[in-house]
């Protein structure tokens, strides 16, 4: 689930190395824009429905929180 998420982010954004940036939102590393197609592309691929109020920080600061959502969502 790691590598899709990754593929997914560097797709997005091929020149930020998400294994070293840890505040993707604080940081401004993503925008409005960039959002709105990582959730698009995440809830295609792994069959989540994230709607705009799981856009938190805690939830999109890095890799490791995107993962603890969508594997929660996906117990839902």
């Amino acid at each position: 689930m790691r590598e899709e998420l990754m593929e997914i982010l560097e797709e997005l954004r091929p020149e930020v190395d998400f294994e070293m940036e840890t505040q993707l939102i604080d940081d401004g590393v993503l925008d409005s824009f960039d959002m709105v197609s990582l959730i698009g592309e995440i809830n295609d691929a792994f069959d989540v429905e994230i709607s705009f109020d799981d856009i938190e920080p805690e939830n999109f600061n890095s890799v490791d929180a995107m993962l603890q959502l969508i594997t929660k969502l996906q117990e839902e």
